[in-house]
């Protein structure tokens, strides 16, 4: 059991690291293209590649087998929370700053989903959980606004990216019900085709047609084929292997992924603070995974209750 839940939580790792790309690909891209249109796009590549992959996949059977038993009113619920999740976080990025934006939306979506399933089970993840994931939380916070100089807050911004926390907790509650009962690239193919399906005409009434450059177009393949494809193929599979409410407080580890390249890569020198978060992140990483490692049988058996 011990070993499972290892492996699936290097698998939320590597997804994280591939996420914490995102900000830095996401500076590459040429002004002049809507953020709600990255959004949308990095949904229809993702879509495309999962519909290669399943194809190219050797197990299970035909096509049409590999959709049987595909539970399709939780399907359409969590392709709403992905394309929710996609043009709420872009848009409220846009409306404050991509330091706050980032730090609402990816440390409220560990405590949404602590909240959801003590409010739907009546039994909350482990204190050592909380404790881990609030540090993260703090820690990811500290390095995301730890180099700002000026915050630029507004309610809608902060409204919008608490709304993309909240979509994402609920898509991973609903994507760990599904990959217990079906396999995980046939989960990600039909979420993502829905959110696709509901993001891209969003995009299209609000802006039209996206115009961009070659580049543009090169670097949003990137974003949705390695940075959201690969990366949601493997947190789905590590789904049916670690809890949902330990899956997200490991996607913490994106800001530090971010917080590198921004080092390695722009050259930034963020200050005393950020570091002092990074170390925070750490330890409350070390706190979820050790809540993991020891309770792993009791947190799958809570989340049962919400899944059932």
């Amino acid at each position: 059991m011990k070993n499972r839940a290892m492996v699936g939580m290097v698998m939320v790792l590597l997804a994280a690291m591939l996420w914490g790309t995102t900000g830095t690909a996401q500076t590459l891209v040429p002004a002049g293209l809507p953020a709600h249109w990255v959004g949308a796009l990095r949904l229809l590549v993702s879509g495309a590649f999962f519909w290669v992959y399943v194809l190219i996949e050797p197990r299970g059977g035909p096509l049409g087998a590999k959709f049987a038993g595909v539970e399709w009113w939780w399907v359409l619920l969590a392709g709403a929370c992905m394309a929710a999740y996609n043009l709420t976080f872009f848009a409220g990025v846009q409306a404050s700053s991509v330091a706050v934006g980032t730090a609402i939306a990816l440390g409220s979506g560990p405590i949404w989903v602590g909240l959801l399933q003590l409010g739907l089970t009546r039994r909350s993840p482990p204190a050592v959980w909380w404790i881990g994931t609030l540090l993260a939380v703090a820690g990811g916070s500290l390095m995301v606004l730890g180099s700002v100089r000026q915050l630029n807050i507004s309610i809608a911004g902060v409204s919008l990216c608490l709304t993309a926390g909240f979509s994402y907790a609920v898509y991973t509650l609903i994507s760990k019900r599904l990959v217990l009962r079906t396999p995980a690239s046939i989960v990600t193919l039909c979420i993502f085709s829905c959110a696709a399906l509901m993001a891209v005409p969003a995009a299209f009434a609000i802006s039209g047609f996206p115009a961009t450059s070659v580049r543009g177009w090169w670097i949003m393949v990137y974003l949705g084929v390695a940075a959201t494809g690969v990366a949601y193929l493997l947190f789905t599979h590590a789904l049916s292997r670690i809890s949902g409410t330990t899956g997200v407080s490991m996607c913490l580890v994106e800001p530090l992924t971010a917080f590198c390249l921004a080092i390695l890569v722009i050259g930034e020198r963020p200050p005393a603070a950020a570091f002092g978060g990074l170390a925070l992140v750490m330890l409350g990483l070390a706190l979820v995974v050790r809540a993991e490692l020891r309770g792993s049988a009791t947190m799958a058996s809570q989340e049962e209750a919400f899944h059932d």
